[in-house]
């Protein structure tokens, strides 16, 4: 049997499809860190305020960030996040989803907002109440520190920048957000 071109073709695009589909799929946690274990999904669903993040394009600007994790239907994660653009006057939204990137029971997610891209999402730090966390993302040019309030004990700003710095994120580059009182 003869292959032509563009069956040739047809096939090596498939397969670099696929290849790249798998890669998108694919998400890390920085060196070092490990993910929160056990961690239990339904009490870190609802609000949280954004404290702190290392800044990149698509939170360039905002204040007032929020995030808002609440359970699908089908089982994935809701991600709700808001934020007031100071530059603009407006309001931003983004909705994503969310689902674990191995095991329910530890703290690792991956989380998209354009199809099927997925980023990390890495639950590092979380007190025992879930009201304050520490996420890293794939890498060191990704970190956020949460919290159920607008601000956070000094205690435990101090204990998750140490954290940050030991995987070796360079904490001065935080933005710190502001919140409306």
């Amino acid at each position: 049997m003869k292959i032509k071109n563009w069956q040739l073709a047809l096939a090596l695009g498939i397969g670099t499809a696929a290849v790249a589909l798998n890669f998108t799929s694919c998400v890390s946690i920085p060196k070092g860190a490990k993910a929160v274990t056990p961690f239990d999904k339904d009490k870190y669903l609802g609000k949280w305020y954004e404290i702190a993040r290392m800044d990149f394009k698509f939170e360039k600007n905002l204040n007032n960030v929020t995030a808002t994790y609440s359970l699908k239907e089908n089982g994935l994660i809701k991600v709700d996040n808001w934020g007031y653009n100071y530059i603009k006057n407006e309001w931003k939204q983004s909705i994503g989803k969310a689902k674990f990137a191995g095991d329910n029971n530890v703290a690792r997610l991956k989380v998209s907002f354009f199809g099927p891209f997925y980023a990390g999402y890495n639950i590092i730090a979380i007190d025992k109440n879930y009201q304050y966390a520490l996420v890293a993302g794939n890498n060191l040019d990704y970190l956020w520190i949460l919290s159920r309030e607008k601000n956070i004990p000094e205690t435990v700003k101090a204990d998750y920048l140490k954290q940050a710095q030991s995987l070796g994120y360079d904490t001065s580059k935080l933005v710190w957000d502001k919140h409306d009182k």
